[in-house]
């Protein structure tokens, strides 16, 4: 079964290695990782004229159409939520009808880490929480905008959610191990 790999990891210092080790995972549960960095075989000619950006999300939703299913790191990113990207092609693999699982390092509920990118610039209302402009923080206890978490169950997918300290956020793949696992059927690894 292909898979593709979702996430910012494709912004790590090095995310070829991340790529690689996101692959071993996937193998060793008899699964084929497919990561936004590979190349697309028989990629039309006629993208070398696009500008890069627009190549790069062509190619990831080639990338995507050509998986059964779909893994997507949602650890919070540049922010309380997961990568914007990244939802985008949650949402993406969700309307093809694939099967989505997430995985995040970071199991705070939405609300309370919304609350702390804020500095803590939130009130309490009879209606919720409220931050510095009189807007409501989404708080449905559930790791991330109610649409993400929404569209990895309705696909049959789960959610792995890890607890690790903040320095091992992008190196710590257990979570993601679960979710391989989850997909693959809860076989063994090969």
């Amino acid at each position: 079964m292909r898979v593709y790999l979702a996430g910012p990891d494709v912004f790590l210092p090095d995310p070829f290695a991340r790529a690689a080790a996101l692959k071993e995972v996937c193998a060793r549960y008899g699964l084929h990782g497919v990561s936004p960095l590979d190349a697309l075989a028989g990629e039309p000619d006629s993208w070398t004229r696009l500008a890069e950006a627009r190549r790069i999300a062509l190619r990831n939703e080639a990338h995507i159409r050509s998986c059964q299913a779909l893994i997507a790191n949602l650890t919070p990113f540049r922010g309380p939520s997961a990568d914007a990207g990244t939802v985008f092609e949650v949402g993406f693999a969700r309307a093809l009808g694939l099967r989505v699982f997430g995985w995040s390092n970071d199991a705070r509920p939405f609300r309370e880490r919304t609350h702390a990118f804020l500095g803590g610039a939130a009130s309490r209302t009879s209606d919720g929480w409220r931050d510095a402009e009189g807007m409501l923080l989404e708080d449905f206890a559930l790791s991330d905008n109610l649409m993400i978490e929404a569209a990895v169950l309705a696909s049959g997918g789960e959610l792995a959610l890890g607890e690790v300290a903040e320095a091992a956020r992008w190196q710590d793949l257990d979570a993601f191990a679960r979710s391989v696992a989850a997909l693959a059927g809860g076989r063994l690894p090969l």
